[in-house]
């Protein structure tokens, strides 16, 4: 019975798998909306869904918690990528404290707390077992854009302008921090199975954040974004939260199939993240 369920299901994988990438993008596009609207039926405030992001987002770092001291190893983990999240929270909690103090502040302090712990661990207690080599991709090559453009398109709120600035940053600089893990996941073609569950737990994460902000816009239909500014500001707000989402959908297609298919150990084909 249990070989019979599992052949509808990669049956399913199979022919996705065998989809040009434009019909792939397409079923993405499609599988998104899908899900948008079940979270428009099930949830009756949308707030809560910035919530579930940040506390699956706290369920990730505890599985990078539970890897840094029980297995004693930050194999497969990129320091570069806990130092952009350590960076675009710092920026946010200085933003919600003299702009927005609210709920939200402290979820990032917590999580900022537990991400520059898991920073320690991975700089000094276990650097030995740290992936270097793998851990390639320059953070200016991160950094520099999101400040170019925040310089020039940012909040149009009554806010001092660097504070403008610094909020933008961290808008757009959260939208590509998880990069460096992704060039790791990419050096290395093999995710064992925390990292892999923390990556997805990200992608997830992420994904909540979107539907958040795309549902907000549609039930105030299109108020929300008069409210954040004029000018480009507030697409790219909006565009943010959709690169943020799809940048890891690539993995999460892959997390999936390998849990279907009774794998502990994710594989990625050349070419993937």
């Amino acid at each position: 019975m249990k070989g019979n369920n599992k052949r509808p299901i990669y049956a399913v994988t199979t022919w996705v798998r065998r989809q040009p990438p434009k019909m792939k993008a397409f079923l993405a596009l499609l599988s998104a909306i899908a899900a948008l609207v079940f979270l428009r039926m099930v949830v009756n405030d949308h707030d809560n869904l910035f919530v579930a992001a940040e506390a699956v987002h706290a369920l990730g770092i505890s599985l990078l918690i539970y890897k840094l001291t029980k297995d004693k190893t930050c194999a497969g983990l990129s320091l570069k990528s806990q130092e952009l999240t350590a960076l675009f929270l710092a920026v946010r909690l200085y933003c919600s404290f003299v702009m927005e103090y609210d709920i939200h502040t402290i979820l990032d302090l917590a999580t900022l707390v537990t991400t520059l712990w898991v920073i320690y661990m991975i700089r000094f207690k276990l650097k030995s077992t740290y992936m270097d080599d793998k851990d390639n991709l320059a953070i200016y090559l991160v950094v520099a854009p999101c400040a170019v453009v925040s310089f020039f398109i940012h909040p149009t709120t009554r806010n001092s302008i660097v504070n403008r600035i610094l909020w933008a940053f961290c808008v757009y600089l959260e939208a590509v921090s998880v990069l460096p893990q992704l060039r790791v996941m990419q050096n290395t073609k093999i995710v064992e199975p925390i990292t892999a569950h923390y990556v997805f737990a990200l992608g997830v994460a992420r994904f909540l954040s979107c539907a958040h902000w795309v549902l907000q816009v549609i039930d105030t239909r299109g108020r929300l974004l008069v409210v954040l500014g004029y000018g480009l500001w507030p697409s790219m707000v909006l565009i943010s939260e959709i690169v943020q989402t799809f940048i890891l959908a690539d993995f999460c297609y892959y997390y999936v199939k390998s849990i279907i298919g009774g794998q502990l150990v994710v594989r990625l084909p050349s070419g993937v993240v």
